[in-house]
């Protein structure tokens, strides 16, 4: 299965590790699920995780970033013509779209159409439980 995570997901994941995201995060440290990504969205998670307000563990970023950039799966995303409230929100959306991923799974559901595959972290959790 393979999934594109918006990026607060990874935020929620590493700042409360007991939670639905940090399950999800899981999975992809694992190898249960695959994490589709492309350099705009690497960068992103990057730029985002290491905000000083976050106070995220600079080793905890580097491992994280390091495992996506080296297990996840690289895809080029083709440009959509949907038009998006915040337009950050655009990157992950187009590689949904465009890169064979099964699920785009985002805190900010609001900010995305609505399309089957575009989840809130306890969705994703709910559709596939039991399937691993």
């Amino acid at each position: 299965m393979k999934v594109v995570l918006d990026t607060n997901v990874i935020v929620s994941a590493l700042l409360s590790p007991s939670g639905i995201p940090a399950r999800i995060l899981s999975l992809v440290l694992d190898g249960i699920i695959t994490i589709v990504y492309d350099n705009k969205i690497l960068m992103e998670y990057f730029d985002v995780l290491n905000r000083e307000k976050l106070k995220i563990d600079k080793d905890l970023i580097n491992l994280v970033v390091d495992f996506i950039d080296k297990e996840g799966e690289f895809k080029t995303a083709m440009p959509q013509t949907t038009i998006f409230d915040d337009e950050d929100d655009r990157i992950f959306y187009e590689l949904y779209k465009t890169g064979g991923v099964d699920f785009l799974i985002t805190g900010n559901i609001k900010h995305f159409p609505h399309e089957k595959g575009i989840v809130s972290p306890r969705k994703f959790i709910e559709k596939i439980s039991g399937a691993f």
